[in-house]
């Protein structure tokens, strides 16, 4: 049976629900550079009243800026977040040596500042709770048993998944049998 085709967007208008989103609706947050303030408190803790404020410019950090700081960081975690102020700093411009001179204040800050303008938590939250996610924990175990990376575990389809969680679980019982 064929079910004929409705106009999504003037269907959704009349019942009152948002319309469809476009393409270019879903991609248009990664563009925009946003002016974050740095309160002269985090910019310099211990400096006199004196000490003014500043802006810095940011962009959001997308998923393959975020793939690619997970392995340049595999051997060195403590990079990841000078990472994440290296990419996503606009202006001024930092190298990686001049962010690793900031004090951790400083750092923290900004690192909350990314993860907000990226669309997640201040606090990193969101990437915790999508690690813990049935899908998270299945990229985290096929990543760790095989030595995939994340791009790798992202083009496997539902089914090859299915096999290797099938084939990793066997190898742990063989183990854990003669363990």
């Amino acid at each position: 049976m064929v079910v004929p085709h409705t106009n999504q967007k003037t269907d959704d208008l009349v019942s009152g629900a948002h319309p469809v989103l476009a393409a270019q609706d879903l991609l248009a947050g990664s563009g925009v550079i946003h002016d974050v303030e740095v309160p002269r408190e985090v910019l310099a803790p211990e400096a006199q009243e004196d000490a003014g404020e500043g802006t810095v410019r940011m962009r959001p950090l997308s998923i393959a800026v975020l793939a690619l700081i997970s392995r340049a960081a595999r051997e060195d975690p403590g990079l990841i977040p000078l990472l994440m102020i290296k990419e996503s700093l606009v202006e001024p411009t930092l190298g990686l040596d001049q962010i690793r001179q900031m004090h951790v204040g400083l750092v923290h800050f900004l690192v909350g500042k990314v993860n907000l303008i990226s669309g997640l938590a201040a606090d990193g939250g969101t990437l915790d709770e999508t690690a813990g996610s049935p899908l998270g924990q299945t990229h985290i175990l096929l990543a760790k048993h095989f030595g995939w990376t994340p791009e790798q575990v992202a083009q496997l389809t539902p089914g090859q998944v299915a096999v290797y969680l099938a084939g990793i679980q066997k190898l742990l019982q063989l183990e854990e049998d003669t363990g």
